[in-house]
């Protein structure tokens, strides 16, 4: 976790150089989990503190295997400004923190897209040799036109919920993305500072999109079952700071949800089914 800074430094001065993807995974073995940053975590993303971690936690452990991998030298695309347009979390059990878990970590589906190309970065949690957790996270990199990226592929969304009340009103201040950095280690500099993100065409610092993923879940506390698939879609990137609505609607089965701007614009779409 505290070896993130240099990774990005490292990822500024050296960008990605290669035309394909490294064939091989980043693994990490026995990693446990410090009850103190699940704590920090919970309390940056609104989840409440139970004995099993968030099922959005586990993308927190494996994401510094997932800048590892980002920033060797013959990964093809620049890790600075990066856009996470979409993430799928499947569950198959709740994990607890007393648990050891090992990740690993590869990349797969370097795509044309049509403002750049994308790549997903796929996460698996095991304990004990048996998968109990994955996540598949896509990136884009605007702009960037590597050789070897394969035909383009639709980075579909959920339908998310249209109209009616919203289920929470959210008041997103301008440190939201400097407290999440802090709880996740994810200090891409598009999330923590205003110059930062306009260097990467952004008006303001933006909020990190798993957060947003999180603090959506976290609203539906009580209502999942241990096994579900969490589906996400990442629109317009929430400014910091805004003022946004979450929109949820009970599915069958499952619930389908979103987060908009007073104007209607949308952030996040997302779709809870359970296994």
């Amino acid at each position: 976790m505290t070896g993130l800074a240099p990774l990005y430094l490292r990822a500024a001065v050296r960008p990605g150089r290669g035309d394909a993807l490294p064939d091989r995974d980043l693994v990490r073995t026995g990693v446990p989990v410090d009850p103190e940053h699940l704590a920090r975590y919970a309390r940056v993303c609104g989840f409440g503190f139970d004995g099993a971690l968030p099922a959005t936690y586990p993308h927190v452990l494996g994401h510094p295997l997932q800048v590892a991998l980002m920033v060797e030298r013959a990964f093809p695309l620049p890790l600075p400004g990066l856009v996470h347009v979409r993430n799928t979390i499947t569950q198959e059990r709740p994990l607890a923190v007393g648990e050891r878990i090992d990740l690993r970590v590869r990349a797969e589906r370097l795509a044309a897209h049509p403002k750049g190309t994308t790549v997903d970065l796929v996460t698996t949690a095991l304990v004990e040799g048996a998968p109990v957790w994955l996540g598949r996270s896509t990136y884009l990199a605007r702009g960037a036109h590597p050789s070897g990226a394969g035909a383009q592929a639709a980075v579909s969304s959920p339908p998310g919920v249209e109209g009616g009340a919203p289920a929470a009103v959210w008041r997103v201040d301008a440190g939201t993305g400097r407290r999440y950095a802090g709880a996740s280690g994810d200090v891409n500099p598009i999330h923590l500072h205003p110059l930062a993100a306009r260097a990467f065409g952004f008006p303001r610092a933006i909020a990190h999109g798993m957060w947003t993923a999180a603090r959506a879940l976290a609203a539906l506390r009580g209502r999942l079952s241990p096994a579900f698939t969490y589906d996400v879609g990442f629109a317009a990137p929430l400014l910091l700071p805004s003022t946004v609505e979450l929109r949820t609607r009970a599915a069958a089965p499952g619930w389908d949800l979103d987060v908009r701007s007073r104007d209607g614009r949308a952030h996040l779409r997302a779709a809870v089914r359970p296994r």
